[in-house]
């Protein structure tokens, strides 16, 4: 067990930040489509042009991603969670003996398609008399580069940082074991607090009602179950798969056949 916490892990926290700064900038085109006057308001705030701003927050947020990634690692090595291709191809360590990427895309693809069905049953998050985009292929291409942010920045967060602290926390109780239970609920409360993280957009959009607050949270902890789930199982590599494949239905499909 001390072998395993002793793994160095910093240069996966650092290609996870840079990482995230590259999809932060791709996500402000799908920002700005949802709220057109951010730019406006930040540069106004910040007094810096749009491109400062860009770079300043996107900087920004990759240096706080890869701070969490190497806590979130740190942390969980000793629980055998994170993420074992990037410590392959990084520090030379033995490849994991199987892999299961067709397995990882098509759970995201269905955990899509199961928020979609949500969606369909219930009700939107966000509900139909709120302002928003028209739905085009602009918008859809707009949705493509956003992707990424989901699949790196925000499994970094919810699930290296989150899921591997409150992994980390339970196990105490545990005796310092990965035990099944530990692990699920660990999932279950990085999914809730993966779907609590989405408020902060939906309240720009709409009033929080509790209605409003119910959906967007449920929905989008669906889909952090899953990644969650692969997080454990398969590592974080999977994870971000799934994710991305999820937002690639969610924010390129769906509005293409809108």
């Amino acid at each position: 067990m001390t072998m395993v916490r002793s793994l160095p892990q910093l240069r996966i926290a650092i290609m996870l930040g840079i990482a995230a700064t590259i999809a932060t900038m791709l996500l402000f085109p799908y920002v700005l489509a949802l709220e057109p006057g951010a730019m406006a308001l930040a540069s106004a705030a910040m007094r810096m042009p749009a491109w400062a701003v860009v770079g300043v927050q996107s900087l920004g947020n990759g240096i706080v991603c890869f701070l969490l990634a190497w806590a979130g690692l740190k942390l969980s090595a000793s629980l055998e969670l994170g993420a074992p291709w990037l410590g392959a191809a990084l520090y030379g360590r033995a490849r994991p003996a199987a892999s299961a990427w067709s397995q990882a895309a098509l759970l995201g693809i269905a955990a899509a398609l199961l928020v979609i069905g949500a969606i369909l049953l219930l009700g939107a998050p966000i509900p139909d008399s709120s302002p928003k985009p028209h739905a085009s292929l602009g918008f859809a291409l707009k949705g493509l580069l956003a992707s990424p942010y989901g699949a790196i920045a925000e499994e970094v967060e919810l699930r290296v940082f989150a899921m591997g602290l409150f992994a980390w926390l339970l196990s105490r109780l545990a005796g310092k074991q990965a035990k099944p239970w530990v692990m699920i609920a660990a999932i279950v409360l990085a999914a809730l607090v993966f779907g609590a993280g989405h408020l902060p957009m939906a309240a720009k959009l709409v009033p929080l009602t509790a209605g409003v607050v119910a959906r967007v949270v449920a929905y989008n902890a669906l889909a952090g179950l899953v990644f969650g789930w692969l997080y454990w199982k398969r590592g974080l590599e999977h994870a971000m798969l799934a994710h991305f494949s999820a937002d690639l239905v969610l924010h390129v499909a769906a509005p293409l056949m809108a």
